[in-house]
């Protein structure tokens, strides 16, 4: 019996066992989606310590084989990994969400990638996210407030670069301008950054220090930016649009003076021009009036419209016509900008692309900018070793200034229409009686109308720009176990650009027309310019970590690129066929010298070879060691000065893996940083170190044909117009760089903290040299700066709520100030640039002010003591410093007023997050340096800004009094420019923006993915100006105001 129940109860064990294997054993079915709720195909799912595993299909569905209590690995690249345990479910969905983690995050630092957590440099970057949180038309522009260190001037004519300025300038004639580095590709030009759509951006990378920018040798010495394109991703085929609609308006923070408020500047003027002719203005005559407002002077029906004041006998400033010349030449500009991206494919095949189209209004009449963008990238892996990508970025742009900028009229400002308008009296109409334009409206013959300029002056642009960039990838580690970590990078990057710009000034534009009304010559110009560069690296790359502890990491790079610009111009006037613009100017007789008939052409070539070795060491994710080296060789140096060397160091101590700190919860990073590295600089002409040869022509019988367009045999000679070089090196700059990166409390607060030092010698200068040398100068290496500054950012998390209300805030700000500490020949100071020993590389050199004269007994006694000099000072005149106490101005009077550069920066970052909404509030500033503004002549021989200007009855004013004249005839104030230095600083609102997103169950329901609405303010105004009537920012009196209304659609 007992042995009966033992062989039941094997068997029912048996049975057990057999139906729990079965149980065990069994097929497990899911789905993989996004963060959306998208299926993503090509996702990884492995049975984890096995190699077994399976991949989703396109629509994100999977089946494998697994046992109960096996665990499942899902992921997939860019996203968090996540496991899951099998259970008694058949089926397990998983959702996979970005990968967020700072420390985990993917900083590009030339030639590779590191995690952020081991970067020992200082690096900076800005991802798409935070580019499209801010939607702007230029990659630069997301860059502004953003980065500490990087100060950007706007320039907000439609598609113009504006300054960008990495821990601020070094050298004092070279180039200053950062290395702009697109998807691997050193760019030949700044200008092509510009063409780039911000929506295909995927990051920018700034690397700030020479430890991080050594390794690109000759051109890191300014800094560099990196941009990172998008790229093609596995997973479901997505389709997304963009599209937005902007209005501007220009604001004009120094409005005209009134024609009721000009009249009494005139009288003004004029009594202090004259006392004894010219009336007491407070108590205005029609005889007076007669007097001052002459036809002469003013223009006879400008005389005529402030006569129209007396007409009722006693003066009425309300009869005169006042005419507003700007409201002729401002327009309301609207801008467009439509974006149609895609992107999918498996982990073998993908690839993104976008379409964009910018149509960019500009609020002077006759500006715009027009911008086509097309995007291709496809990344191949046929194999998991081998992977090749292929990128293209192509833009083509066109562009009018709405008026031409080349004539001696207008000036050579791109606002050139703005401009000639704000300098026609508000007292002068612009038609006469019989509705005819008024070619001199204010009756001075070198201030013309601007009534239908841009109609009749043009000057437009075409660009074509094509970035490409083609690797090939080996992974010589998926080849064989033994080579782990090791890999090839072959690189091809080609550049080009075309761009052809036409003028033409019509005979009857005001630039050309004659006195007497009649049509002038008109003029036509084309220029054309082709630049073609391509670069080539070779990179190897290895990456391996031994015994868990020990992180190894080299690059190997040898790369060469090369630079080749052809331009040719043609110009001519009389066009005999003005409807053909700038393309019929072979019809041009060019041996009529009337005609002016030009041309010339050229070609410059350049190239550069290099090789670099880096080298990374972690010790168990605590001590972090970077060291590199670079050499350089340039064609524009001088022989046996081409090579050199450009080394960099960086240690890292990674505090927070310390056992004394493990323990420690609030503290998610704690890192130092120190660096040393020296980059260098050769941005002189590519033929300057040989003597250029310029030809000069020689006529006989003195005639002053034009070149090639004689009627007699000329005569050329060539002539050297510099001194060659044998010796002309690089010009290099050694950087020092102490920081601390820190994460608290869950990454609520984290930053940086940097300090840093740099020192440029051999600087390339320009040296005047004694004309019997038969050279009127050369270049050479000589000099030195030195650079210094704090940056500090910092990011906080000040409100996360559980109803999902939150607001993070981006501080950063920078300290910056540089110094000469040596010039040519052992000299003290090179008083004609404005260089000396000690003080900033760019300082407001002149004499300064001590205010105005007063009609107090002690001014009235200094005063004499000046015109005993031969002054005729009387109160309401800019009384100039007398630096020396010996009453007259001279050389010794000069001193250093202030620096150009700013030595503050800031930038305050706000986005507000509520369910489906977001604000953005987005403000930077400067402080800290003197503007040069060149004061006011107060001459009243042109129109007038609204000035606070000084009369008996106004001692306190900011402007001296104004005298009727010119300040070329000696009645006006010789030291009225003294009150143009101004102490400058602002912080502006850059932009307000309101966002709303669809939820996704909002959004499906009407088949999309997502959606988003939003609406953004563009400078809506300043929380602080230092001077209420300059816009600091812009540099000019005035700016754009813009709002924006935008879409962002997914499918």
């Amino acid at each position: 019996m007992k042995n009966k129940f033992s062989l039941l109860l094997i068997l029912v064990m048996f049975a057990l066992l057999q139906t729990a294997g079965y149980a065990q054993n069994k097929v497990v079915k899911g789905t993989i989606t996004d963060a959306a709720g998208l299926p993503i195909p090509g996702a990884n799912v492995l049975i984890k310590g096995t190699k077994q595993g399976t991949s989703t299909d396109f629509d994100g569905k999977y089946s494998i084989n697994a046992s109960t209590g096996q665990v499942l690995v899902f992921s997939s690249t860019g996203s968090k990994s996540v496991e899951r345990t099998v259970s008694t479910s058949s089926e397990i969905n998983v959702k996979l969400v970005e990968e967020v983690s700072q420390l985990n995050e993917i900083v590009v630092v030339g030639y590779g990638t590191q995690k952020k957590s081991d970067v020992t440099g200082s690096v900076s970057t800005i991802n798409a996210q935070q580019l499209m949180n801010r939607p702007v038309s230029s990659a630069t522009e997301a860059l502004q407030g953003k980065i500490a260190g990087v100060d950007i001037t706007t320039n907000e004519r439609p598609g113009s670069l504006g300054t960008v300025r990495i821990r601020g300038n070094r050298s004092l004639t070279a180039s200053n301008d950062p290395l702009y580095v697109v998807d691997g590709v050193p760019l030949m030009s700044a200008s092509a950054i510009e063409t780039l759509n911000p929506r295909d951006i995927e990051s920018m990378d700034i690397l700030k220090d020479a430890s991080a920018t050594a390794i690109y040798g000759s051109r890191g010495a300014n800094g560099v930016i990196i941009v990172t394109t998008k790229q093609g991703k596995s997973g479901r085929f997505t389709l997304n649009y963009a599209g937005t609609v902007t209005t501007s308006d220009i604001v004009d923070r120094s409005p005209s003076m009134s024609a009721s408020d000009f009249i009494t500047f005139r009288r003004w003027a004029a009594y202090n021009l004259d006392p004894a002719k010219y009336a007491n203005p407070a108590t205005p005559t029609l005889a007076n009036d007669k007097l001052i407002f002459d036809s002469a002077l003013d223009g006879q029906t400008s005389r005529d419209n402030v006569l129209k004041g007396w007409a009722s006998g006693t003066w009425d400033a309300s009869k005169v016509t006042n005419t507003n010349w700007t409201d002729y030449v401002t327009q309301t500009g609207v801008s467009t900008e439509h974006v149609i991206s895609a992107s999918g494919g498996s982990e073998k095949v993908n690839t993104y692309g976008s379409v964009g189209y910018l149509d960019n209004q500009g609020t002077q009449k006759g500006q715009w900018y027009k911008r086509y963008t097309a995007k291709l990238t496809s990344n191949i892996t046929p194999v998991d070793w081998f992977k090749m990508t292929a990128s293209f970025n192509v833009s083509w742009s066109e562009q009018d200034f709405g008026m031409s900028t080349l004539s001696a009229r207008s000036g050579t400002s791109p606002d050139a229409i703005y401009g000639a308008a704000k300098q026609i009296y508000n007292i002068a109409v612009p038609y006469d009686a019989n509705g005819n334009t008024i070619i001199n409206p204010g009756g001075e013959s070198g201030v013309y109308t601007i009534m239908d300029e841009w109609e009749k002056s043009t000057q437009q642009s075409q660009t074509m720009r094509v970035l490409g960039n083609f690797s090939a990838n080996l992974d010589f580690g998926k080849m064989t176990h033994s080579l782990e970590g090791l890999t090839y990078k072959l690189n091809f990057g080609p550049d080009f650009r075309s761009w052809r710009e036409g003028v033409y000034v019509d005979g009857t534009s005001s630039l050309k027309i004659n006195a007497n009304g009649s049509a002038g010559s008109n003029f036509a110009r084309l220029s054309n310019r082709r630049d073609l560069s391509w670069t080539v690296d070779n990179i190897i790359n290895y990456d391996r970590t031994f015994a868990f502890k020990h992180k190894v990491g080299l690059t190997l790079l040898q790369t060469a690129s090369s630079w080749n610009i052809e331009n040719s111009a043609m110009s001519a006037n009389n066009i005999p066929k003005p409807s053909f613009l700038w393309n019929a100017m072979g019809s041009v007789d060019a041996t009529n010298a009337a005609n002016n008939a030009r041309m010339s052409s050229g070609i410059t070539e350049r190239a550069i070879s290099s090789y670099m070795a880096r080298a990374n060491y972690g010790y168990d994710n605590r001590y972090l060691l970077t060291v590199s080296g670079r050499w350089d060789g340039v064609t524009q140096l001088s022989e046996g000065h081409k090579w050199d060397f450009f080394p960099s160091a960086a240690l890292a101590w990674r505090l927070n893996n310390e056992e004394f700190l493990k323990s420690v919860d609030w503290v998610k990073n704690l890192k130092l940083r120190l660096g040393v590295g020296t980059s260098g600089n050769s941005s002189v002409n590519p033929y300057g170190t040989l003597g250029n040869i310029s030809q000069i022509f020689l006529p006989f019988n003195g005639q002053s044909n034009a070149i090639g367009f004689t009627t007699n045999e000329p005569y050329y000679t060539d002539t050297q117009t510099g001194m060659p070089n044998k010796n002309l090196g690089w010009e290099k700059t050694t950087q020092y760089n102490l920081g601390v990166d820190f994460s608290f409390l869950n990454n609520r607060i984290s930053g940086t903290i940097d300090t840093y030092r740099s020192d440029t010698k051999d600087l390339l200068l320009r040296v005047d040299i004694p004309p019997v040398s038969g050279y009127p100068y050369i270049v050479s290496n000589i000099g030195q700066t030195k650079n210094h500054g704090v940056e500090v950012t910092l990011n906080l998390i000040p409100i996360q709520t559980a109803t999902g209300f939150t607001w993070e805030t981006n501080l950063n700000g920078a300290w910056q100030k540089d110094e000469i500490v040596g010039l040519a020949n052992g000299a003290q100071d090179m008083v004609s640039n404005s260089w000396f020993i000690g003080q900033s590389i760019a300082v407001r050199y002149g004499y300064d002010a001590e205010g105005l004269w007063q009609n107090t007994p002690e001014d009235v006694a200094e005063m004499a003591k000046w015109n005993a000099n031969g002054y005729k000072f009387t109160p309401g005149n800019v009384r100039p410093k007398d630096q020396n106490g010996d009453y007259k101005m001279d050389g010794t009077d000069r001193v250093v007023i202030g620096n150009s550069n700013p030595y503050y920066t800031m930038g305050w970052n706000n986005n507000f997050t509520y369910k489906g909404f977001d604000l953005g509030i987005n403000l930077y500033g400067r402080a800290g340096y003197t503007a040069s503004l060149g004061g006011e002549a107060l001459t009243a021989h042109a129109n007038q800004r609204e000035t606070d200007y000084w009369t008996p009855d106004n001692p306190n004013a900011e402007f001296q009094k104004p005298i009727l004249g010119q300040a070329t005839s000696g009645s006006a104030d010789p030291f009225s420019g003294l009150l143009g230095f101004e102490k400058a600083s602002f912080v502006k609102i850059r932009n307000i923006s309101l966002g709303y997103n669809l939820s996704k169950d909002v959004a499906n329901k009407v088949g999309l993915a997502n959606m988003k609405l939003y609406v953004q303010a563009v400078n809506p105004g300043s929380i602080y100006q230092s001077l209420k009537w300059y816009d600091f920012d812009t540099e000019k009196t005035y700016y754009n105001r813009s709002f924006v209304m935008g879409v962002e659609v997914g499918f």
